[in-house]
């Protein structure tokens, strides 16, 4: 499986934002983005015009890494979304969003979107009681996302969900924290998905 294998923070430091990659650090003074508020490399520092192009890639480009997917990935998310009734934009979060790593993540099993997709490439997680080993798997309305039943006392899982308990879960997901087991209610709205970008300069510059 093709990925990022590079220093994570100069990703944020280059977007210019938190992209929540390392987890609990990103919440700390030792962000690197708090330390250093700069682009990486010799000329981060420097004044820069951003042209419309260079808006348009930005945005691309915050998104991808946002969600940890590479360059072919995204593209063939946005031709599904083309394809799909309704707003390309809006879509295309949609179809990130319901990635099950992010789900994961989102339902606090996991620290950070890289944790969640080592988790679920370890097989800790069911979808409908089957075990799901696929980051890349699309959840559907109605399907039930849990913590494989032998993973539940590890010492590493249990750890990771006692640390993540208090973050918020979105609407479109009705989570159990008993049973450590949650229900797709919904397709994800855009209003549930808290990603700050504008989505048609994504849309702006694959359709040029």
């Amino acid at each position: 499986m093709a990925r990022y294998t590079g220093a994570v923070c100069r990703l944020c430091r280059r977007e210019g934002q938190k992209l929540f990659l390392k987890g609990e650090r990103c919440y700390t003074a030792k962000c690197s983005v708090a330390r250093r508020a700069y682009a990486p490399g010799q000329h981060g520092q420097g004044r820069k015009k951003t042209s419309e192009y260079g808006k348009q890639l930005r945005t691309k480009q915050f998104a991808k890494r946002y969600y940890g997917v590479l360059e072919n990935q995204f593209h063939h998310y946005f031709e599904l979304a083309e394809k799909m009734p309704g707003v390309t934009g809006e879509n295309l979060l949609r179809l990130l969003e319901s990635r099950l790593d992010n789900v994961v993540y989102r339902l606090g099993f996991a620290s950070s979107r890289a944790e969640a997709r080592q988790l679920v490439l370890h097989a800790h997680f069911t979808v409908n009681g089957r075990k799901v080993n696929i980051p890349s798997y699309l959840v559907k309305e109605g399907q039930v996302i849990a913590v494989k039943e032998s993973s539940r006392q590890l010492g590493k899982i249990k750890a990771i969900i006692e640390a993540n308990s208090a973050r918020p879960v979105p609407k479109w997901l009705d989570l159990n924290r008993e049973t450590l087991e949650a229900k797709v209610v919904a397709a994800p709205a855009r209003e549930d998905i808290d990603l700050p970008i504008e989505e048609t300069l994504i849309v702006e510059l694959y359709s040029k």
